[in-house]
């Protein structure tokens, strides 16, 4: 890989992390006067769905260069979604309201999980006469 196609994925993932970090605030923003960390469950959701659906979905693969699948999957998403808050506040939850920590800390690793295959399924589905990428 040259140089300057270094440097030009580089910019692409700067960019998408740009986006992904802004989209990210967006939703700490619809949840701000929560107690629970709803914001972070639900990207880290999210962003489990849209990974696993955008890494297993041969068509998008295929027809998207890979600056872009890189500034979707780890600039974007990457910076949508965030393991070490969630590991930050399942500490101070547990802490401070064990139940509350214990629910946040499961739900988001069953629900992630859970989302990640139905992201997966969902390109399976669509791709029915595309292989699957796995």
């Amino acid at each position: 890989m040259s140089r300057a196609s270094t440097y030009s994925l580089i910019v692409f993932i700067g960019l998408g992390g740009a986006i992904g970090a802004t989209m990210r605030y967006g939703v700490a923003l619809l949840f701000a006067e929560q107690s629970f960390p709803y914001e972070t469950m639900i990207v880290n959701i999210l962003g489990c769905f849209v990974l696993g659906f955008l890494s297993n979905h041969g068509s998008i693969k295929k027809k998207l260069p890979q600056p872009v699948l890189l500034a979707i999957n780890t600039g974007i998403i990457g910076s949508f979604t965030t393991f070490s808050t969630f590991t930050v506040e399942t500490i101070h939850l547990i802490t401070d309201q064990i139940v509350a920590g214990f629910i946040y800390l499961f739900g988001s690793i069953v629900f992630g999980i859970l989302g990640s295959f139905a992201g997966y399924f969902l390109a399976k589905i669509l791709c029915k006469e595309e292989e699957v990428i796995q």
